[in-house]
């Protein structure tokens, strides 16, 4: 296994700077999610890594092994890397079989049990070997895609976006395929996605990247629950923002500590909040309707969208007529026009007010 190291890369795309000073290190045989908008400089990323583009600065490091830096440049073929790209790009003229044996030295021993135990290790029969890759589904394509990537026994294997041409319920299976693979073979995983519940599922470490730059990197849970700014809290997952003006004294729990007074009641926040005036940052599912009491905040339905496991529900304040979004159980959906209590759960988290 192969810890990757990214240290001060810097790249341009046709004299544009799309790259600034990124800093990663990917822990030997873990996975990390490299989540952004489009033109945000993922593919840019994967691209300087795998050989296919210079850097401009930084270095580039597989395990003690630099590839890419100042007076250094490895050609792609002899870094030991494996990339599936989001097409999966296989060749149409050749079969499957052909495919996944296509990195393989021509004369190498036991190359087709090689394909066989591939095919089998990414969930697909070994009898799909004889076929054109045109005889396949999306999703089967893209586990020989992966197949290909591992024939060499790569140290590190890059997933640009393989999964976005993928429908709801093929992309789910053949995630869970791809992601069992890659766990049997103990390689350094870098996914590049826009998709937040595949980062946040599919990787132990979460890299979010706005304008070429890592705006946060943690475990899922850390930058789901404390992200690091408003980028990083409105681009991973649901957020209801509202307006508070922040205190110190004792919170609802009856705990001291700092508090950020809203139109949803006085809300525990995770840290020192900022001077006056701030936008406080929760997410839907701390949202919890209940019947309406005394003292406790209001608000109108307006609209739900049913996802059957779960929904989310539009509410308007009846303190200042502000519009957030709850999450509840798909089995307990209000009616349109009703009037709800309201109740937060959790810590809240606060930002400069942005007006």
């Amino acid at each position: 296994m192969t810890t990757l190291r990214i240290s001060g890369v810097a790249a341009s795309y046709d004299g544009r700077p799309v790259l600034h000073g990124l800093d990663l290190v990917v822990p030997s045989g873990t996975t990390s999610a490299i989540l952004g908008a489009s033109g945000c400089g993922k593919t840019t990323l994967l691209r300087v890594v795998a050989g296919f583009q210079p850097a401009d600065e930084g270095i580039v490091q597989l395990g003690d092994r630099t590839v890419a830096g100042p007076g250094v440049w490895v050609a792609p073929e002899k870094r030991g890397i494996g990339y599936v790209a989001q097409e999966g790009n296989l060749f149409p003229h050749l079969s499957v079989g052909a495919n996944v044996s296509y990195g393989l030295p021509r004369h190498a021993r036991r190359a087709g049990e090689r394909v066989g135990e591939l095919l089998e290790l990414v969930g697909l029969s070994p009898d799909l070997a004889a076929r054109r890759p045109d005889q396949l589904s999306g999703g089967q394509q893209q586990r020989v895609a992966l197949a290909r990537a591992l024939a060499r026994r790569p140290t590190v294997v890059l997933l640009d976006e393989p999964f976005s041409s993928l429908d709801a319920g093929l992309r789910s299976s053949t995630r869970e395929a791809v992601a069992q693979a890659l766990a049997h073979e103990d390689v350094t995983v870098v996914l590049v996605t826009h998709d937040q519940a595949e980062a946040l599922s599919f990787a132990d470490q979460v890299a979010i990247m706005h304008d070429g730059r890592f705006s946060q990197v943690g475990a899922p849970s850390e930058v789901y629950s404390t992200p690091a700014d408003r980028h990083a809290a409105a681009f991973l997952g649901d957020a209801v923002f509202l307006r508070g003006t922040a205190d110190v004294g004792e919170g609802p729990d009856g705990a001291d500590g700092a508090v950020v007074n809203t139109a949803l009641g006085r809300l525990v926040v995770h840290q020192p909040a900022p001077a006056g005036t701030v936008d406080v940052l929760i997410r839907p599912e701390q949202i919890l309707l209940r019947d309406m009491a005394p003292g406790i905040p209001c608000a109108e339905v307006l609209s739900t969208t049913y996802f059957g496991h779960d929904a989310l529900v539009a509410l308007r304040l009846q303190a200042d007529h502000t519009v957030v979004t709850a999450r509840v159980n798909g089995s307990d959906v209000p009616h349109t026009g009703s009037i709800v209590g309201l109740s937060v759960v959790g810590e809240a988290r606060a930002f400069e007010h942005q007006g």
